[in-house]
């Protein structure tokens, strides 16, 4: 874990599975920053950060994220990923950036890195895509299918379903973490307190978005960076390797130690990482 992740960053980041900010205080209300400006960038000005989010999380997992990106200049903006199926995610994102004026940078973690891949395709201002421990699918992929194509994921065995029923009458089924599973395969980095609160707060996680089928590959056009989390108990390591190396991602570091809430626990690294795709695209 980075020196530099205090008491204070681990619990402004505990609530990564957050279903509300208010646990959170005014730490949140910074990573789910408002509604973007549409005022024009000055000339020269630092392009806007957006950073999605992966599943069964909010907005809140980037805090120590957005924290060091806004003392380094950058405008930051943490929407709130669905998590309802990746059309509906993907389209939701893609509103986001297109109210944005100006160049965009474009980050997810986890699932969020599916979100991202559909969500760019086609908007001229993302100028880099940066995956942290993250989906990369290409085109007619499902993330059901690429979890098996390395060993070492305990993620699906971690999941308990819960069936609903919509306002329609449709049922569908979400997916949750167990409480004696959620360490071990999410955040095994963080102290047992942080991650009690995290999976008692999770966020409901559509199965269908396991099972959805990435449309469009914003990385076939837009230069990408990776972060590869080497004690990943989600996401293999080697899975992560292999995304970004199909990608021909420019740059890939490796958050040594780091569990799959790298954004968490090497907040710096993946700020650092974020900062080198922004100034290498600017």
């Amino acid at each position: 874990m980075e020196p530099d992740l205090t008491r204070r960053r681990i619990l402004a980041g505990s609530a990564a599975v957050a279903s509300t900010a208010a646990l959170l205080g005014p730490l949140s209300s910074t990573a789910s920053a408002a509604a973007p400006s549409a005022t024009p960038p000055a000339a020269g000005a630092r392009p806007t950060v957006v950073l999605v989010h992966g599943g069964f999380a909010d907005a809140s997992c980037w805090n120590a994220v957005v924290e060091q990106l806004q003392q380094a200049g950058y405008p930051v903006i943490a929407p709130a990923n669905p998590l309802r199926s990746l059309p509906t995610d993907s389209a939701y994102i893609a509103s986001v950036l297109r109210s944005i004026s100006g160049p965009v940078v474009l980050a997810g973690h986890s699932y969020g890195g599916a979100v991202i891949t559909n969500a760019a395709a086609g908007l001229p201002n993302v100028k880099a895509l940066v995956y942290i421990a993250a989906f990369v699918p290409d085109q007619g992929e499902q993330l059901s299918v690429l979890i098996n194509k390395y060993p070492g994921s305990i993620i699906e065995a971690a999941t308990r379903p819960v069936p609903y029923v919509g306002p329609d009458g449709a049922t569908g089924t979400d997916l949750y973490l167990d409480a004696d599973k959620f360490r071990a395969a999410f955040a095994a980095d963080l102290p047992t307190a942080t991650t009690r609160l995290m999976q008692a707060t999770q966020r409901p996680f559509s199965a269908a978005c396991f099972t959805d089928t990435t449309t469009a590959v914003a990385w076939r056009a837009i230069p990408s960076w990776g972060l590869v989390a080497d004690t990943d108990k989600a996401i293999p390591p080697a899975l992560q390797r292999f995304f970004y190396d199909r990608a021909h991602a420019r740059h890939v570091v490796e958050a040594r130690g780091a569990s799959h809430v790298a954004m968490i626990s090497h907040p710096r690294t993946a700020a650092r990482l974020i900062e080198q795709a922004a100034r290498a695209t600017g």
